[in-house]
């Protein structure tokens, strides 16, 4: 790390000592700056996740921009309540004391942002450390220049470098370099499993906090109950969005072996309905990140029969909407299909008999980000969300559940540490400080010393 960054972050943790940052006046004018920002560089934002990944204004407002302002405007209602002490109750040892909770912010605090939605997945933990009273170092994806060129400018026309700081660079050694020269009082990063373990240990090393939002293979079981057409629609509007790179996009499709078909038809035939049956040109479709990640891709289509698309355009970055079937013989854990998350538009189908079957197969990446299911028996709905360990998810459904503010979003496990999202954004910013107000006209002689003789009245108290 440069002497120039060293110095500035230096510059950060004095202005956070001043204590400027914590009134409620300066939190909520700073998230007001950056609504006002965000509308004003709309069409910046537009052209630029468009040059990234070929994402249509439509679904950049839905995913990208709009999400943000909603967190924004959700956050700038609730603030003032959010910060107010919590009373919570005192115990009889302790009469007649007053305990209430203060949400104190952390301090200088590391936001790592992924490139698929390269500003929603920044920004949302940015909204809610700016709401908890820190100050703040982003590090945009280097994968997706164009918006974390408008994301840095936005930052910079805004607010002080002290106070909100944007790094750009190579993510692989700028990171370790920032971690290893400064010690950060909380790091939030999105993104790959194979980094978060990384980031995890090199913040263990320091005994930093952290937040890990990751991915993980999100199952996605249609039960032969479940109305498909509506189920087909659900599964291919959200695994085909932004081409698939979706961190809650269903990773596969578990369905009953009795509807297969009738699924699969379904789902044909959205995806033509949603992509004119020509993706490469459709205003909806996005395209995939850089070559790297194609030719990751297109391994997986050699994994399994193609049953639908398969087309493919490495000067483009473009890959079909393609459903692959997996025949149960083929269902063995060396299968990448089975065993990598997809992160692209390739969706496995794979038939099942019964419910442990089905589970068998998921148990085989425990712990997934999200997990959808699609039945219309509540008593299948609650035997498989009882059962299996998952991040967030939906009944009927698929990923949506990540746009309601007031559901924490996060995984567990394999699929990471911690959520956030609306109030739980400003609380994973914010250090829980309990303190216990006691009053001096009463002082009972028997909290001293000698203790002999008191043990029976002790016993009655502390129970």
């Amino acid at each position: 790390m440069s002497e120039d960054l060293r110095g500035r972050l230096e510059k950060m943790r004095q202005l956070y000592d001043t204590g400027i940052t914590r009134p409620y006046a300066f939190r909520r004018d700073q998230l007001r700056k950056l609504k006002r920002s965000l509308l004003a560089h709309e069409k910046d934002l537009y052209k630029a996740l468009e040059a990234d990944l070929k994402k249509s204004p439509e679904e950049s407002w839905v995913t990208e921009i709009g999400f943000l302002l909603s967190e924004i405007n959700l956050c700038l209602r609730n603030l003032r309540e959010w910060m107010r002490p919590v009373r919570v109750m005192t115990n009889l040892l302790n009469f007649p004391s007053r305990s209430y909770v203060l949400h104190e912010p952390l301090g200088v605090v590391l936001l790592i942002g992924p490139w698929n939605y390269p500003l929603q997945l920044l920004f949302t933990p940015l909204v809610g450390a700016i709401a908890a009273g820190n100050c703040i170092v982003l590090k945009p994806s280097e994968f997706a220049p164009a918006t974390a060129a408008v994301m840095e400018k936005m930052i910079v026309e805004n607010f002080s470098s002290d106070y909100i700081l944007t790094v750009q660079g190579n993510g692989a050694e700028i990171v370790p370099a920032l971690m290893k020269d400064f010690r950060f009082n909380h790091i939030f990063y999105t993104g790959s499993t194979s980094i978060g373990k990384k980031i995890y240990q090199s913040a263990a090393a320091q005994l930093i906090p952290v937040t890990l939002e990751l991915g993980g293979k999100s199952p996605c079981v249609v039960e032969g109950d479940a109305n498909l057409k509506v189920a087909a629609r659900r599964i291919a509007v959200t695994k085909f969005s932004n081409a698939g790179q979706m961190c809650v996009a269903p990773d596969y499709v578990l369905v009953q072996k009795n509807v297969k078909s009738d699924l699969i038809n379904l789902l044909k035939e959205s995806i033509k309905e949603f992509y004119s049956g020509d993706a490469l040109h459709a205003h909806s479709y996005g395209k995939i990140i850089n070559e790297k990640q194609f030719d990751r891709l297109l391994n997986y289509l050699q994994q399994g029969e193609i049953i639908h698309g398969g087309r493919h355009d490495r000067s483009k970055l473009f890959i079909e909407p393609t459903i692959v079937e997996i025949p149960p013989s083929k269902n063995v854990a060396a299968n990448p299909l089975l065993s990598e998350e997809i992160f692209g538009p390739v969706l496995p189908i794979i038939p099942f008999d019964n419910f442990e079957e089905a589970k068998t197969i998921i148990g085989r990446n425990p712990d997934p980000l999200a997990f959808y299911l699609f039945t219309s028996d509540k008593k299948k709905e609650q035997t498989w969300v009882e059962s299996i360990s998952f991040g967030g998810g939906c009944i009927n459904n698929a990923s949506w559940h990540l746009t309601n503010p007031h559901l924490p979003f996060g995984g567990r496990g394999n699929s990471g540490i911690g959520n956030y999202h609306g109030r739980n954004s400003f609380e994973v910013f914010s250090h829980r400080k309990a303190v216990m107000k006691t009053p001096t006209w009463f002082d009972p002689s028997l909290k001293y010393p000698p203790f002999k003789g008191k043990l029976g009245l002790f016993k009655k108290i502390i129970r």
